[in-house]
Parts: C-alpha cells; sequence; structure tokens
C-alpha cells in the first residue's frame, strides 16, 4: 500500500470511539460542574446528556476541527442559554469557571479550547466588570515593574515567559 493510499484512510472507527470517550471522560466533569452552577441538577444532567449526544453524533466532524474543545464549548453554553433562558458573557463565563468552580488558566484553556492569554484576558475584564472585588487585578498590576516596557508589563500580568539562553 502506498503512503498516499494510506493517508488517505480512514481510521477505524474504535479509534474514533475511544478518543470520544477520552474527551467525554475529560470535559464531563466540569462541563456537568459549569452547568449545575447555572440550572437546577437535574437541569443540569440533561444539558450534559444532550451535549454529549450532540458531540456524538458530530464526533468525525469534531475531531476534524482546529480546536475540538472550543466546538464543544459553545455548544454546551448554547444549551445552558437556552435551558436557563439566559444567555451569559464569555467574561462571566469565565469567572464563573475560575471563581467559582476553582479551575486554573490551564484548565479553563483545555476546557474552553481556549489560548491561556485570553482566559487571562478575560478574567482581568471580570475584576475590571466586578469592581475588582477579587483583588485579582491589584495583585498583577502590583506584579508590574514601574518603567517597564509595554511589552514587559504585559507579559508580566499575563504572567508569559520567554526563552533566554
Amino acid at each position: 500500500m502506498t503512503t498516499a493510499a494510506r493517508k488517505n484512510m480512514k481510521p477505524p472507527p474504535a479509534v474514533l470511539t475511544n478518543a470520544f470517550y477520552a474527551f467525554y471522560d475529560l470535559h464531563r466533569p466540569a462541563y456537568y460542574a459549569f452547568a449545575q452552577a447555572r440550572l437546577p441538577a437535574e437541569e443540569a444532567r440533561v444539558a450534559v446528556a444532550h451535549l454529549f449526544s450532540l458531540v456524538a453524533d458530530n464526533w468525525t466532524t469534531v475531531v476534524n476541527e482546529r480546536r475540538p474543545s472550543a466546538w464543544a464549548w459553545e455548544r454546551h453554553t448554547q444549551v445552558l442559554a437556552r435551558r436557563s433562558g439566559r444567555t451569559t458573557t464569555p467574561v462571566q463565563d469565565i469567572s464563573l469557571l475560575h471563581d467559582h468552580l476553582l479551575l486554573s488558566i490551564g484548565q479553563i484553556a483545555a476546557l474552553t479550547g481556549t489560548e491561556p492569554a485570553t482566559v487571562a484576558a478575560l478574567l482581568a475584564a471580570a475584576d475590571r466588570e466586578a469592581g475588582d472585588r477579587t483583588g485579582r487585578a491589584s495583585l498583577w498590576t502590583s506584579m508590574i515593574k514601574p518603567g517597564a516596557s509595554n511589552e514587559a508589563q504585559w507579559r508580566l500580568a499575563f504572567r508569559l515567559r520567554t526563552f533566554s539562553a
């Protein structure tokens, strides 16, 4: 069999099935906790079951996405908005994940399919909207060295590191 022919072959269904179950096992607890924070327990169970049914039905499409987690997260927030009758913003969602469900920036990024820097920026926006009730903005501000360049301030604010040899 030629290399080109192997590249055109679809993976066996078992691989797709195992990948779906891995995705399910990784994301379901946080999806359910997020849903339960916005809905009654039974409604949260139904919403998460509906979401994973949707993901399973579209699994080959989902795994071909650049960020499968982002595809699923968008559907999850849509399902919750329909069930709760209330649409939330990404800032509110990230704040709930971080402040109430106590997920780290990295965990939120993996769960939502969002870059960690974007998650940090959304948390900063949540602080501004909340009038800095969390104290995070003042913590980040105190980490910025006076007189540093804008880029250095930005890297410190978002805890980014650069490699230096």
